[in-house]
């Protein structure tokens, strides 16, 4: 397979930043996983988190905010498994997912401020990572590599 040309000053090789795409897999992946539990805990015990729901910043319930966050949980695991092999639909896919995450948690911070203010932190390592280092992964890709 054809090698593609290398434009000024780009590195046609595995680089160091390579690093930061696994690492914000990784990242969204855990992301991923805090927003399933919270979800999961906001549809059996809506009573754990500090506020009613009629106080959030959109006024649901918890049973609506529970298969929210799963549903967010579970793409933000599957992108985060993707965006590791710097395919292109991947990354930017990514970043609107991890953006809306990022949204959806900021109007659950009063119901339980730890977690959110640690997804939404997750969330914008992510984004980073995705717009400025998001193509080094089609690296460890074995097409590329040949």
């Amino acid at each position: 397979m054809a090698q593609h040309a290398a434009r000024p000053g780009e590195d046609t090789g595995l680089t160091k930043w390579i690093g930061w795409i696994l690492f914000v897999g990784i990242v969204m992946i855990v992301s991923g996983m805090i927003s399933l539990i919270q979800g999961i805990v906001a549809l059996v015990d809506d009573d754990f988190y500090l506020v009613a729901a009629e106080k959030l910043a959109i006024d649901l319930s918890y049973q609506t905010w529970g298969w929210t966050l799963i549903a967010f949980g579970a793409l933000l695991i599957g992108a985060g498994y993707s965006v590791m092999f710097g395919h292109t639909w991947a990354r930017i896919i990514s970043m609107v997912i991890v953006f809306v995450h990022a949204m959806i948690n900021l109007t659950f911070l009063a119901a339980y401020p730890i977690w959110s203010i640690i997804s939404i932190a997750l969330d914008l390592i992510a984004i980073y990572a995705l717009a400025v280092h998001g193509g080094e992964g089609k690296f460890l890709r074995r097409s590329e590599r040949d």
